[in-house]
């Protein structure tokens, strides 16, 4: 059974426990809706200023909405389009602190301000994205990219 978890100030020690959670929540569960609809409840619960939190997967060269947490969302995102089309265009994480900066930024929730994309990248193969918005400028930095990087590849380890 899992309990939620009160973190501390110690924002590093906090992703540990984290990744800590995530593996012991996928570790004997090989359904990938089911942990990926778990990894986003964990990171719902985990992090504050946040209004969306889940992912798309890659489905016939198109991102596809997957599980998450928040409110409705855009269905499909063209490869390029927007911060998650770009990410797995790109194959990379994409750390954005002003939405409305961003060439062809996709608006499903207009309270989002800013957003961090990290690519699922199987076997050399896209798979999709992990999306985390914020209804704060500036909300994700370094650490936050280094720390959801490694909650990937948990997952990934998973798959």
């Amino acid at each position: 059974m899992f309990e939620q978890t009160i973190y501390t100030d110690d924002r590093e020690r906090n992703y540990e426990i984290v990744l800590q959670q995530l593996k012991a929540l996928i570790e004997d569960e090989k359904d990938i809706t089911a942990n990926l609809a778990n990894a986003s409840a964990l990171l719902n619960q985990f992090f504050h200023d946040i209004n969306w939190v889940g992912f798309y997967l890659w489905k016939e060269n198109e991102l596809v909405l997957g599980p998450f947490q928040g409110l409705p969302a855009c269905i499909r995102i063209p490869s390029g389009n927007g911060v998650c089309g770009t990410a797995i265009a790109e194959e990379k994480t994409m750390l954005v602190a002003n939405v409305h900066e961003f060439p062809g930024h996709i608006a499903c929730d207009p309270k989002s301000q800013s957003e961090i994309v990290v690519p699922i990248i199987v076997q050399g193969k896209s798979f999709g994205v992990l999306d985390i918005d914020s209804p704060k400028l500036n909300r994700f930095d370094a650490t936050d990219q280094r720390y959801l990087e490694q909650f990937v590849e948990v997952l990934i380890a998973n798959m």
